[in-house]
């Protein structure tokens, strides 16, 4: 259980090392405080952490880190200059910088414990394929997963601190990525020894700047692997496989292809009753059926079932973790107006998990409608990637609605492909969008929603389902 004293420690602080008063959770919205807890005063232009110290500390909390002091507590230095006395709670302890000093907690906390960690990235697929590595790795291994979109040089570090427990063996840890050097970060932390890139293409190529840009953050990921690590690489993405020589790890490769190491064929999409392949590895075969939806996700299943084998798992423990991993987190179905299937995928999208999300609603069996709005921070790519999904939607879908003003280049494009005017609907926002799948949905229809987060296309679907009486 993580203590004050392992705080005091992970700043090389010894004289109060020995503290064992327990700290029930770390947390970084006074809200969420609890007796015990540490409370993250994070500075910010909008919310300043420092101003609800106080609120945090009524709710219970026993220690704040903070940048700088806060009148009537208690102030610790993080090092101070020589031993001082047991600080009696509740205290502040003054850090330079309140995320390092988290990042450097979390840090000094992974070193405690004998762990077995795989990291997840790459631009498409990270959270679903760390949900199925952990059903497989559960099979055999106590183990601890990141959750939610704790992917991020907070999130990983809370995830960390406040869930890894002395029973865990092993543990999967989703990285994503805003610029260089974040993912070094992260694995700094984390310290892995797998790591899992699944697909690279142009989200966030507006902060980043480039493809290269991108390529070299993600492959931050396997440069950090040690020698007797394993760096698992998608070998129908030339991005990906470029990376194998950026490691010192050995190279576990898997895709489409018997040129990979594990690799599948055969596939066959059930639509909503997922997907069955044959999974093959060193001349042995295994017919799956995976829980998960659209083909695409065979390679979130390949991807798992490659960190059980790099962890000597058997393969009847492997395919039992493949079949029952009921994750396919991002895509959701829900009942709609006059019995209608609505396939939410509005937590974010980019021009490769759009078309993979068309193309599940290809294999549906019945009308379909896509909602597609906004892809952000496309950069260069915003213009031609917004076309190329149009084109897509344009041989999938019998209705078109796009939404926003990004929405309407795909529009505009399946309009330009041939689709007919009557089957393409221009709307602005989402309370246009809904007025007008009210009126557009048939009984039974398919109806798939997705777009950025930033798109608020959840709010089309949160419509949709709640108020089926009309």
């Amino acid at each position: 259980m993580l203590t004050q004293g392992h705080i005091f420690a992970a700043f090389g602080h010894q004289s109060l090392a020995h503290l064992g008063t327990a700290v029930s959770c770390v947390v970084v919205n006074s809200r969420t405080a609890v007796p015990g807890s540490l409370f993250v005063a994070f500075p910010g232009e909008q919310v300043d952490g420092h101003n609800y110290v106080d609120d945090a500390f009524a709710r219970g909390a026993a220690v704040a880190l903070v940048q700088r002091p806060i009148e009537g507590f208690p102030t610790i230095h993080a090092i101070p200059q020589s031993p001082i006395p047991n600080p009696q709670s509740p205290y502040c302890i003054l850090v330079e910088n309140c995320e390092r000093a988290l990042q450097q907690i979390a840090r000094y906390w992974r070193t405690q414990f004998d762990l077995r960690v795989v990291g997840v990235t790459g631009s498409i697929g990270k959270t679903s394929t760390k949900e199925v590595v952990a059903a497989v790795w559960q099979q055999k291994f106590a183990t601890l997963k990141s959750m939610g979109n704790r992917n991020n040089e907070i999130g990983l570090p809370l995830t960390l601190l406040n869930d890894l427990r002395p029973e865990h063996t092993h543990a999967v840890l989703e990285m994503g990525m805003y610029a260089i050097g974040e993912i070094a970060t992260l694995c700094e932390i984390a310290q892995p020894h797998i790591g899992i890139v699944t697909k690279i293409g142009p989200v966030h190529l507006s902060r980043l700047g480039s493809m290269e840009n991108i390529v070299a953050a993600k492959r931050e990921l396997v440069e950090a692997l040690p020698a007797d690590g394993v760096a698992i690489l998608n070998a129908d993405d030339p991005l990906v496989l470029g990376m194998a020589n950026h490691t010192s790890a050995r190279v576990l490769t898997y895709g489409l292809s018997p040129t990979a190491d594990i690799w599948a064929d055969n596939i066959e999409s059930q639509g909503l009753s997922g997907v069955r392949c044959t999974i093959h590895h060193e001349g042995q075969a295994w017919h799956v059926h995976l829980p998960l939806l659209g083909r695409h996700s065979v390679h979130t299943a390949l991807a798992s079932a490659s960190a059980g084998v790099a962890e000597g798992m058997h393969w009847e423990e492997i395919v039992r973790g493949l079949q029952t991993a009921q994750n396919q987190l991002r895509l959701v179905t829900a009942v709609g107006p006059r019995n209608s299937i609505i396939l939410d995928d509005t937590y974010n999208a980019s021009p490769d998990s759009v078309i993979a999300a068309l193309n599940l609603l290809a294999e549906m069996d019945g009308r379909k409608i896509a909602v597609l709005g906004d892809m952000l921070e496309l950069g260069t790519a915003e213009i031609p990637a917004h076309k190329l999904v149009g084109q897509r939607a344009m041989s999938v879908a019998d209705e078109l609605v796009a939404v926003g003003p990004l929405g309407r280049l795909i529009g505009e494009a399946a309009l330009a492909g041939g689709m007919a005017p009557q089957q393409v609907h221009l709307v602005e926002g989402t309370d246009a969008a809904v007025a007008l799948l009210r009126d557009l949905i048939q009984p039974r229809d398919f109806v798939l929603v997705k777009g950025s987060l930033g798109a608020r296309l959840d709010r089309i679907v949160n419509q949709l389902t709640m108020n089926l009486e009309q």
